[in-house]
Parts: C-alpha cells; sequence; structure tokens
C-alpha cells in the first residue's frame, strides 16, 4: 500500500495558494498534447508508480492529453536472465535475436503494458495499451546501425527497429474519447515481423508527429549533468552536440538525447528529462515553474 503523504500542517488558505499558482500552466496547457516516457525507478518502485499514475489522470482530468510510452529495459533483463539468456548492447542498443525479441513482446505488451494500465485505471484513467500494430501505430524496419567511430563498420543488432512512418489516428481516436494511451515500443515490418525499438525514440517520434506541446522523459537521474555532476537545467541543440564530442553524454543517454533534439527542432515545444525518482516530478515540472530535469530547446 501506498502511504498519502501527511499536508494537514499545510494551512487552507496556502492550500489554495498553491492551487491557484497551478492555474495559468493549466491555462496555458489545456487541449494540449504532453507525450510521457515513463521509465526507470518511477516504473520499479511502488510508491513512485501510485504517483504517476495519479499525475497522469491528474492531467487528463485538467483538460491536458497524456499519451505514455513506456520502457522496460530491467524487466526484460529479468525474464531473459530467468532463460538463461545474457543481454548484449551495442552503442546503447539491445541486440535482439528471435527468441530475444519474443521476450521482449511479452514482457512489453504483456506485463508492463498491462501493469501501466491497471495503475491508471485504479487512479481513476481510463487507459488502453497499444503497441505499433494497433491501427498500423508504428511501421518499421530493420535499424542500420553504424559503427560511431568508423562509420564504414555496421553491426548487426537483430530484430531492433528503425521507425518508418507513424500513424497516430488510433491514438487521436483514444484521446478525443477521453482515453489515455500506453504505447509499448514495437513496431512491425512489411512482412509483419515484430521489431524491438528504443522506447526513447518512440516518444519523441510520437510527439513530433502528434504535435506535442512537451515531450517528458522520466530518467534515473536529476537530468543532464556536466563533468563536475551539476545539473543542466537548459541546453540547446549546439551544447549538446559539444557533450557528447567531450564524452560528457554517452551510452544510453545518447538516443534519449538525439530524441530530444529530434522533437524539438521538429515543433515540439519544449523536451524535458525529468527526474523519475522525485514523487510528482511530472506534476511539478508541468503545473509550477520550479524545474525538475533538463530542458533541451533546437537553438
Amino acid at each position: 500500500m501506498t502511504t498519502t503523504p501527511d499536508i494537514t500542517h499545510i494551512a487552507p488558505r496556502d492550500k489554495a495558494e498553491i492551487l491557484a499558482q497551478a492555474l495559468p500552466y493549466i491555462r496555458q496547457f489545456h487541449g494540449k498534447t504532453i507525450v510521457i516516457k515513463y521509465g526507470g525507478n518511477a516504473m520499479t518502485d511502488p510508491e513512485l508508480q501510485a504517483d504517476f499514475a495519479e499525475d497522469v489522470v491528474l492531467l487528463k482530468l485538467v483538460g491536458m492529453n497524456p499519451v505514455v510510452v513506456h520502457g522496460g529495459g530491467p524487466q526484460i533483463e529479468t525474464a531473459l536472465k530467468r532463460l538463461g539468456k545474457e543481454g548484449k548492447f551495442i552503442q546503447g542498443m539491445r541486440v535482439t535475436d528471435a527468441e530475444t525479441m519474443e521476450v521482449v513482446e511479452w514482457v512489453l505488451a504483456g506485463e508492463v503494458q498491462q501493469d501501466i494500465v491497471g495503475l491508471i485505471n485504479a487512479a481513476g484513467g481510463k487507459a488502453v495499451g497499444l503497441t505499433g500494430r494497433d491501427g498500423g501505430l508504428i511501421r518499421a524496419k530493420q535499424l542500420r546501425m553504424l559503427d560511431m567511430k568508423d562509420p564504414k563498420v555496421e553491426h548487426d543488432v537483430g530484430q531492433v527497429g528503425e521507425i518508418v512512418s507513424i500513424d497516430p489516428s488510433v491514438v487521436k481516436a483514444l484521446q478525443d474519447d477521453a482515453f489515455i494511451p500506453v504505447v509499448s515500443p514495437i513496431g512491425f515490418g512489411e512482412k509483419n515481423e515484430s521489431y524491438n525499438i528504443n522506447a526513447d525514440v518512440v516518444a519523441a517520434k510520437l510527439a513530433t508527429v502528434l504535435q506535442a506541446e512537451k515531450l517528458m522523459m522520466l530518467t534515473n537521474i536529476s537530468g543532464v549533468l556536466d563533468k563536475e555532476g551539476k545539473l543542466l537545467t537548459e541546453l540547446t541543440a549546439r551544447r549538446i552536440d559539444e557533450l557528447i564530442d567531450d564524452g560528457t553524454i554517452s551510452g544510453g543517454m545518447i538516443p534519449k538525447i538525439a530524441g530530444a533534439i529530434d522533437a524539438a527542432k521538429s515543433g515540439v515545444n519544449t523536451v524535458h528529462i525529468v527526474d523519475g525518482r522525485v514523487p510528482h516530478a511530472m506534476l511539478l515540472e508541468i503545473l509550477t515553474d520550479q524545474a525538475y530535469g533538463t530542458m533541451i530547446r533546437s537553438h
């Protein structure tokens, strides 16, 4: 069971003031789409799970349109270990053979997605789970991964997908009917084959196609940190290139950041990398002027 924080010490007038301060943000983002990449501790800690579900339902109730895209790396890793398989990564991407792809599908589209749908419904929302197959949402092809140091070398990462196109009509239809879409990052190819797609990439592309107001990426870190470990609250595309070149941004952070820049350049107003370990971090980021991570702008 989750414990509700005790806020009896806050005077009624102060509570009213806090609520009133959210009003300009509610007005500004009313009717706007907010794509949320859900991952990290927020997905595995029961109290943070409940906070996340409440945040998503509240955003919907005040007139915003949240769309959730989830990952599931740790859950996939656990399932593979049970089968005696060792996960392998190249440049932050999971190498996915046919057997691993089966595991990815049943973990993401089965277990993880349904847990999230259940959490949101328990918090009073109406969530619906989707994969890339539903409504032809995500068409994909095999990812051609070139070596970052030597572009002449190509890595075979198996059934890892690259997005060919996104048809958002099923997401829009659900939004219009007061549902909250929960999307698993699985695409399908020309021969109906399945592809495992990086969830950050799916979230960024979906935000672009939906012309979302915001893309929120919940992570296990406080945001993008500099070499001294200080939080960088705001970044531009140029500054990010410098941070990748000097090794400050590396590994699994690279696809996250690359997707964030693409989304920012393609019309998504703001992209936020948010600390998912902070209770209600998403609400605090959207409904207050407090920064709970790194905001990325195109220039």
